[in-house]
């Protein structure tokens, strides 16, 4: 079965140098972008819900831009200046970077992990001393607590946002050749908008174990994984498949 549709359950990339637009170009493959999932922010009621008073901490774990966004969305409702003394944690240096739309970077006290959690963890461990937050979706990888309690810091988890199911009633009688997921939430996002989905013969890739292992449960047939060692990105994965599959 040759390939000529992909829909990737995701933004359409905002850089002109996406590895997607070159798939597109040297593939002759449509390719269409839409979120499954997208993101509501919690109210600072429902915050203050879960005992958070951001008085108390001197330290602030940012896992993502949306966890940037909300905070600083909360402070604001919650009349909380933020303090120049505050210590930021970023995830990686993307989070960090976003972080200079709400801060004055060089005047502020940010430790940046390179891309995962755990290698942010030795960071966090060089300051027992602070009272830690970490605002996050409803949806936080169980790998982060356990890291902090390991670290035997003084952390606390509040829900700052969700993870909302997005309408896709619009494409119930559009078909593509694959269907692209990064998360057990996209998958469960196909099966609440579809809940009579069959796969026949649409090809479904996926990124990362999580998400392969919520796709088998759920009956899915997975047919294009990453990353692995030989294709670490989906775009890479992608191009090796569409070039099987469309050389028959």
């Amino acid at each position: 079965m040759k390939v000529k549709t992909i829909l990737v359950s995701q933004p359409e990339p905002k850089v002109e140098n996406s590895p997607y637009f070159d798939l597109i170009e040297k593939q002759k493959v449509k390719i269409d972008f839409r979120p499954f999932i997208h993101v509501e922010g919690v109210s600072s009621k429902e915050v203050r819900s879960q005992k958070v008073d951001l008085v108390n901490y001197s330290a602030i774990i940012l896992t993502s831009r949306n966890a940037v966004d909300h905070f600083f969305r909360i402070a604001e409702e919650m009349r909380f200046k933020v303090p120049d003394t505050m210590k930021y944690f970023c995830q990686s240096e993307a989070v960090a970077y976003y972080l200079q739309k709400y801060v004055v970077y060089r005047k502020r006290k940010i430790y940046v992990g390179k891309r995962t959690f755990q290698e942010l963890s030795p960071l966090i461990k060089k300051y027992k001393t602070e009272k830690f937050l970490l605002p996050s979706s409803d949806k936080l990888k169980p790998t982060v607590p356990e890291i902090l309690d390991e670290l035997g810091v003084n952390w606390k988890q509040a829900t700052f946002y969700k993870t909302v199911v997005s309408d896709l009633s619009d494409l119930r009688d559009v078909y593509y050749d694959i269907l692209v997921f990064f998360s057990p939430s996209g998958i469960q996002s196909l099966l609440e908008n579809f809940p009579d989905f069959e796969q026949n013969n649409t090809r479904i890739a996926v990124f990362g174990n999580t998400t392969i292992q919520a796709a088998t449960d759920h009956g899915l047939r997975v047919d294009i994984k990453a990353p692995t060692p030989e294709t670490p990105s989906m775009t890479m994965a992608l191009e090796k498949y569409i070039k099987e599959a469309n050389k028959k």
